[in-house]
């Protein structure tokens, strides 16, 4: 059995925590065993590895998200990275394909595809595993997992069986009803219907033959060239709907989306992360990324959260209507993770010239380094505020410590490893400060120093 884990979106409902570059599922806020803070995709891959399934599982993402993946789950991950975002149809039929025509995997594999971020116990993926078994006992095309309600929510979609449940075996799927109301979910409940928990599970021969018939490539390479034709739909409009063999295998445990502020907030082990105080208030929670303390006085039933990407203060009961609100902001992520540290945008400015300068305070993890690069239309000055380091230029490598202010020209080809937690700021200067004027040379510090001309001092 394969699994795919599929990690998306934008994350807009949990703004400004949230944004292009760090969804919903990296956000650190749960608690862990040892009282850590951890995120929900290092929640989840945990628990796969509790279960004995992570050696199974890839995750399927966007490049915006690979570097955040590596940061929370180590550079060794698998992960199979979209040339841009097309919804979860076309991530499905990368996974699949590469499967098929990279991996060698056998037409008759079953393969489990579900969301990245659901908080469950670990015994839903002992669930999972029963798939395998549903897919190829029951011979239906599809097979998912419908999670028992505990009340009728209008946020979920449903799961129609054509018969009650009266056990834990699988059951024919009837129809689907998407977000009713609470009335129509009572009735739904009544009649035995399930959530909607977005996992699936497939042969897949079923997947590659229907890619088949589409017309769509089923090798890695030619389906990645056509990537930007495929149709930008989901997986469930896409091909669940359309299926007429579809069981369904139910679970009676804990599942929660906590794809809002209010439903995250109340999986949170602590009511404040951050510089604050939280005072006269009840059911209030306060999340601050700032430097600057947040007083929230006398104020019950919210989230206040605070982030270089903006600053929500919200009833916890109307966070939903969040992403409608901020869906038109049209601005960079403000920070982001990557696999060797974080960056912080401190300010903007455009000149009247047509210049861009960009001020960003840069950490990196103690053994990790930026790639050795160069750029064609900026430059850049660091100037060294915290830890100790190595700096590359143009092939010396010097050490470098707080104080030293390090200017690197249009042209020149630069790097730096922290060898403790280093933080600098940086001041980029120029007229395309973009990711596409990176020119990426070396990506790891062993190789800077193989093929420097001077010794590391």
């Amino acid at each position: 059995m394969k699994l795919v884990l599929l990690s998306g979106g934008s994350g807009k409902r949990l703004w400004p925590l949230s944004n292009d570059a760090r969804s919903k599922q990296f956000l650190k806020v749960l608690e862990n065993q040892n009282g850590e803070f951890q995120s929900m995709v290092e929640r989840v891959w945990g628990q796969l590895g509790n279960v004995g399934l992570a050696d199974s599982a890839v995750i399927a993402t966007s490049k915006m998200q690979v570097d955040m993946i590596q940061s929370q789950l180590g550079k060794d991950v698998p992960i199979i990275i979209e040339p841009m975002r097309r919804d979860t149809f076309p991530a499905i039929a990368l996974a699949s394909v590469y499967f098929y025509s990279v991996q060698g995997i056998n037409l008759k594999e079953v393969v489990v595809v579900l969301p990245v971020d659901p908080y469950v116990e670990d015994r839903f993926f002992d669930r999972v595993k029963d798939l395998e078994e549903t897919v190829l006992k029951s011979g239906a095309d599809l097979a998912l997992i419908g999670v028992e309600p505990t009340y009728p929510s209008t946020k979920y979609g449903y799961i129609v069986p054509a018969s009650k449940t009266c056990d834990n075996s699988y059951l024919k799927v009837s129809h689907f009803t998407e977000k009713p109301t609470e009335e129509k979910a009572a009735e739904l409940i009544e009649q035995g219907a399930l959530w909607n928990c977005g996992v699936f599970a497939f042969k897949l021969d079923f997947i590659i033959s229907l890619l088949q018939e589409k017309g769509i490539p089923i090798q890695y390479n030619e389906l990645l060239k056509q990537y930007e034709k495929l149709p930008k739909i989901s997986f469930d409009y896409e091909v669940v709907e359309k299926t007429e063999q579809i069981v369904v295998l139910p679970y009676d445990g804990h599942w929660k989306d906590l794809g809002t502020w209010n439903t995250l907030t109340e999986e949170m082990a602590k009511s404040q992360i951050g510089i604050g105080v939280i005072a006269d208030s009840e059911n209030t929670h306060l999340i601050n990324e700032l430097e600057l303390p947040v007083v929230v006085l006398g104020v019950s039933n919210a989230i206040v959260a605070a982030s270089p990407d903006g600053i929500l203060v919200s009833d916890k009961a109307a966070s939903q209507k969040i992403k409608e609100l901020v869906n038109d902001f049209d601005q960079r992520p403000m920070y982001e993770e990557r696999r060797w540290g974080w960056y912080r945008v401190l300010d903007y400015t455009k000149l009247e010239d047509g210049r861009e300068v960009i001020t960003k305070r840069i950490g990196i993890t103690a053994g990790k380094n930026l790639s050795y690069q160069m750029h064609h239309h900026r430059i850049e000055v660091w100037n060294i505020i915290k830890g100790e380091g190595e700096f590359a230029f143009n092939g010396e490598i010097r050490p470098v410590r707080p104080g030293d202010v390090l200017e690197i020209p249009a042209g020149a080809k630069h790097g730096i490893k922290a060898i403790t937690d280093l933080e600098f700021i940086e001041v980029q200067t120029g007229t395309q400060l973009i990711e596409e004027d990176i020119v990426r040379i070396y990506m790891t510090w062993e190789e800077v120093e193989e093929n420097s001309g001077y010794e590391s001092k």
